[in-house]
């Protein structure tokens, strides 16, 4: 039949009955020769979904021809929810080898390790001994062309849609030259004698079992890593032994905030990456990276993103605005877009602030596959055309996700986290703020003796920064004690400080102490009810490092109401001009306080187990005599679990300071407790 399949292989199904006379008897040929028990899998792949094209698993055509079409339609057929690689099967493992596949389209328990599992043949008519599977083989060997990639999109099934992601074993979209190639692999499979070729007319039938596959692929890439590509492919090797920087230099947080305010900081971008080297002339830093595709818990770190030109204009030429101009005209991540668009579709990709009317806003489409542009109300008001040109000239690539961490090492392993994130480009208060003030404080404690504490400053790019962090680093997580995540430092507002998770841990109410000393309005909210930020990945189920946020901003009216963050808030107009050098000063001074109160703090902790016998230790308070201080004594003894200071616990119990101060130090004497 090999004649007729090069015949039908373009051909809908649909077209004539001729096609699915042809196409059912290959079918029954299959069937025959596999038997009852036998599985008949083919691919019904659609590239759609990557095209925001809603998957559904029974009315999604496939894009592989007649056959695979004909297979699909069949009453006993199983098709996998896969929305890109998905696989259509009859026969007697049809629902194993399919069902509740994940959208990982190559990972485990894909259709496609099921298919090795099971000892699965790939069969080709007039193709070579190549196929999809092999992508899984890449996947299990992760090679480094290829990387794990995002694409959220809309399922469908049993008629109702639901949101939902696939991730796809990609190619390295920002190295082009670097195309698939299966040739070698083909001549080596059939040197070794591992493919069986039979002539079938003018055609052939080609087959190869996945493990022969697997076992060739993962033996020979080690010698060949170019086996299944062609083209000029550069590695990007991950850096597994990061070595800290010596600082060089000394700016002031004005300056360096004037510094990196205009550079293009996306989360993975070479304005990203040349802020955080600025950063490593500043204090000794080690910086860690997490290569495109790395899974962070549930997270993937994207790809790196370039804009090299965009720009919006009439179609008589007249630049409206452009990248150039300001790079937060371009949402951060848009998919590159070259044509012309009518008023009213291109108003459907404008952004315009909720505020200011002459404020650019700045927006991401980080994993949203769209591309949009951002302008004034003003801007916007002026476009009357009835269309426009749009150009946004950008590239997707492999990159590496950079975290730096300056360390401050102290008497003790335990750890407090200070967090702030270098990401927003051409903003300042929204995270450059948080990082001068990160950068000044870690300074002065590197000039000082060696604190009691650890202290570990980390500069992120925003969520997916502290997730590579701590999901790399999960040893160091029982160490953390505590943390800030610092940001909106610069503003003329007060203190605001959100507690963590629990709110009851002792770096909270240390925390707590320090800034409703400081006056001047400081006020305290409850865990994401203030200043929300990268605090959530730390207080998140699985990690609870009590981590909580000092930023600025007004206290909100209404008791359960969210605060009202400054006007400027998310657009162009969040510049230098509004940083207030005294406030940034003050911001620092309340973290070095802060710091100071945590290093003074006493955490008692039990060196006994079970109520102390109080008589041989010759620890006693008469109670007829001292009835309260007889009371405390008990009530203190419970709580030296070390997980809260002498204040802590004087607050706690409402008990004065100095009777638990007492109590703490005379257990310590007979060597109850550690202090």
């Amino acid at each position: 039949y090999g004649d007729f399949y090069q015949a039908i292989s373009n051909i809908r199904p649909e077209a004539n009955g001729t096609t699915r006379d042809a196409c059912a008897t290959i079918i029954e040929a299959f069937r025959t020769v596999l038997g009852a028990e036998g599985t008949l899998t083919v691919p019904t792949f659609t590239y759609s979904f990557c095209k925001g094209e809603a998957y559904d698993p029974d009315s999604t055509p496939s894009t592989c021809g007649s056959l695979s079409e004909v297979v699909r339609l069949l009453p006993d057929a199983c098709r996998s929810m896969d929305p890109i690689f998905a696989v259509s099967a009859i026969g007697g493992r049809a629902r194993e080898l399919t069902a509740d596949t994940p959208p990982e389209c190559f990972g485990a328990d894909s259709f496609w390790a099921r298919f090795h599992q099971a000892g699965g043949i790939v069969c080709n008519l007039n193709f070579d001994a190549f196929s999809t599977f092999i992508h899984h083989v890449e996947w299990s060997l992760g090679v480094p062309y290829r990387y794990d990639k995002l694409f959220p999109g809309t399922f469908v099934s049993a008629g109702r849609a639901r949101p939902g992601a696939a991730v796809f074993f990609c190619q390295d979209g920002g190295q082009p030259d670097a195309i698939a190639s299966f040739e070698a692999f083909d001549k080596l499979a059939r040197e070794e004698g591992l493919v069986r070729s039979s002539r079938v007319g003018r055609g052939s039938v080609v087959a190869i079992t996945a493990q022969d596959t697997f076992d060739l692929i993962e033996r020979e890439i080690g010698n060949m890593p170019h086996l299944l590509i062609e083209g000029t492919y550069e590695h990007i090797p991950p850096v597994t032994d990061p070595k800290p920087s010596r600082a060089t230099e000394q700016a002031s947080m004005d300056e360096t905030i004037r510094e990196l305010h205009p550079l293009a900081r996306d989360i993975i971008s070479d304005g990203y990456d040349d802020a955080l080297r600025y950063l490593t002339k500043q204090v000794p830093m080690r910086v860690h990276e997490y290569p495109t595709g790395a899974h962070c818990w549930s997270w993937i770190v994207p790809e790196k993103w370039t804009c090299r030109e965009a720009y919006l204009e009439t179609l008589d030429g007249r630049r409206i605005f452009s990248y150039a101009d300001c790079p937060l005209h371009v949402a951060s991540y848009s998919q590159p877009f070259d044509g012309e668009v009518s008023r009213e579709e291109l108003a459907s990709h404008l952004t315009v602030h909720p505020k200011l009317t002459d404020a650019i806003p700045f927006k991401f489409n980080y994993y949203k596959r769209s591309w949009d542009l951002c302008c004034s109300q003003e801007q916007l008001v002026a476009l009357t055309d009835d269309a426009y040109r749009v150009k946004i000239d950008a590239a997707f690539g492999r990159g590496t996700l950079k975290v730096g961490e300056t360390i401050v090492p102290g008497r003790s392993d335990d750890c407090i986290v200070i967090c702030a994130h270098l990401c927003h480009p051409c903003t300042s208060n929204d995270g450059l703020s948080g990082v001068a003030v990160a950068v000044a404080v870690a300074r002065q404690l590197l000039a000082r003796e060696k604190p009691r504490f650890t202290y570990r400053f980390l500069i992120v790019p925003e969520t997916i920064g502290s997730l590579a962090y701590l999901s790399h680093n999960e040893h160091l997580i029982p160490t953390m004690r505590g943390g800030l995540f610092l940001e909106m430092l610069g503003l003329d507002a007060p203190h605001a400080l959100q507690r963590s998770f629990t709110g009851a841990s002792a770096f909270d109410h240390c925390c707590i102490r320090s800034v409703t000393a400081s006056g001047a309005g400081a006020w305290v909210g409850d865990f994401l009810r203030a200043v929300t930020n990268d605090e959530r990945q730390f207080n998140a189920p699985g990690v609870r490092v009590p981590m909580l946020s000092l930023s600025r901003a007004k206290k909100p009216a209404a008791p359960d109401a969210l605060p009202d963050y400054y006007d400027q808030y998310h657009s162009h107009l969040d510049n230098p001009d509004i940083v207030s050098t005294a406030a940034l000063e003050e911001s620092r001074d309340l973290v070095l306080d802060i710091i100071r109160a945590w290093e003074e703090s006493v955490l008692p902790t039990a060196n006994f187990k079970g109520e102390v016998f109080l008589s041989r230790y010759g620890i006693h308070f008469d109670f007829a005599s001292h009835p309260e201080e007889s009371q405390a004594l008990f009530e203190v003894m419970f709580m030296l679990d070390g997980t809260r200071t002498v204040e802590q616990i004087a607050t706690e119990l409402n008990i004065p300071l100095e009777t638990v101060r007492n109590i703490v130090d005379t257990f310590a004497q007979k060597g109850l407790v550690t202090t």
